[in-house]
């Protein structure tokens, strides 16, 4: 298990815009059978399902799902301390949450801009 200091020793969210479950168990160190635990014990986790129910997570839902996974096995809550900390904090997550993705594409609007001037 790893202590709350080396929750850096996750793999960085790459820039994508969907991550299938598998993709998202290893970005998150999590099996996929967990995934689907949590969706169903934390209503706030909603991944897109497509085709044959096939989930796709987006990027603020990997976030969440560290932050779920950072409560149950670093910090020692159980499922339901979870969720009622995750329905307390999910309204101020969702706004800084909101400010990181805006600030993640101005930045990668910028360096677009800054290929198109060449």
């Amino acid at each position: 298990m790893l202590e709350p200091s080396h929750n850096d020793e996750l793999p960085p969210i790459p820039g994508k815009r969907y991550f299938t479950i598998g993709e998202v168990s290893e970005l998150c160190c999590v099996k996929p059978h967990v995934l689907r635990y949590w969706e169903q014990e934390f209503p706030q986790l909603t991944p897109v399902k497509r085709r044959g129910n096939r989930r796709y997570y987006q990027h603020q839902d990997v976030l969440m799902i560290r932050q779920i996974r950072s409560f149950l096995y670093e910090e020692g809550y159980t499922i339901g301390g979870a969720r009622q900390r995750m329905s307390g904090e999910v309204a101020k997550e969702e706004s800084s949450q909101a400010r990181q993705v805006i600030r993640q594409m101005l930045s990668e609007l910028e360096e677009v801009a800054k290929l198109l001037k060449r």
